[in-house]
């Protein structure tokens, strides 16, 4: 639940800066007007993405077996791979995407295709659509409960902050929001790895090496019920979804996770450091 609802927050937060900087340059540059166009483009991003969901949600639900588990490998390791790319985007880029937005907006209007702006909208906000459903769909196969609370909950908390920074009660800092959520975001990406590699593992497609390095799963209680520390259980399951926790893990699942840690974290961060260098010195 905590994991959806920190990845559905920030691609809602994300889409609610986009079509409120839009709306704040139309407003600037004195075209209120074309409003229309920003939500028109809004609301077809969001049926978009529903669809996108239902599709996501169909094939899943016909297949099984290896199958099953070779879709969800790759279906895991694709999200993890994406948010991957929109940490490191962010990183280097979260300062320019105001005057990027505000260039498309500039051009739409000067060559007379003012319906471009329809375009504008759908492409930026469609994009976190799709991002949410493949990264909240490769949650869901651990947890599906917990990944739609996450969701409605995330939902609801964008949009009271996206209403508080359009009235301008809540002035969102881009840059610490962005490195703050990234920072969360590759613990998510990391446990999506070692998720993912887990599922090719059931699947025959990539060798465990050594089945299970460790065994700490404790005996499932007479009962039927899972110990707290399971991975099944009521704390291990939470730490499953949130660090990627496994009482069980193949070998390439270790090394899947460390790697993970070690070049994208250090990566990641030595960029933000570079970027907050840049930022502090003199024009």
């Amino acid at each position: 639940m905590i994991a959806s609802f920190i990845i559905t927050l920030r691609e809602g937060l994300e889409a609610a800066l986009i079509i409120g900087v839009l709306a704040a340059y139309l407003a600037k540059i004195g075209r209120r007007d074309l409003n229309k166009y920003i939500y028109m483009g809004t609301g077809l991003a969001v049926m978009a993405s529903i669809v996108v969901a239902g599709i996501f949600a169909l094939v899943y639900g016909g297949l099984s077996g290896e199958a099953g588990e070779l879709f969800e490998g790759i279906a895991t390791l694709s999200a993890s791979a994406v948010l991957t790319y929109m940490i490191f985007w962010m990183a280097k880029h979260s300062k320019e995407i105001k005057g990027e937005l505000q260039r498309k907006v500039d051009i739409a209007i000067s060559t007379g295709a003012v319906a471009g702006l329809v375009g504008v909208a759908f492409i930026s906000v469609f994009r976190e659509g799709v991002e949410t459903v493949l990264f909240l769909g490769a949650i869901a196969f651990q947890d599906p409960i917990g990944t739609f609370t996450g969701l409605i909950l995330g939902v609801a908390v964008a949009v009271g902050f996206a209403v508080m920074m359009f009235k301008g009660v809540y002035r969102l800092d881009i840059r610490k929001f962005f490195k703050y959520t990234s920072i969360i975001l590759i613990v998510f990406a990391a446990g999506l790895t070692a998720y993912g590699v887990h599922e090719l593992n059931e699947a025959g497609v990539i060798p465990p090496v050594i089945e299970h390095v460790w065994d700490i799963n404790p005996p499932i209680n007479p009962d039927g019920t899972y110990p707290l520390l399971h991975e099944k259980g009521a704390i291990g399951s939470i730490l499953k979804s949130l660090f990627g926790y496994n009482g069980n893990p193949s070998l390439t699942e270790v090394l899947a996770y460390l790697g993970y840690w070690l070049i994208i974290g250090t990566y990641v961060m030595r960029s933000y450091k570079y970027s907050e260098k840049e930022a502090l010195a003199p024009a």
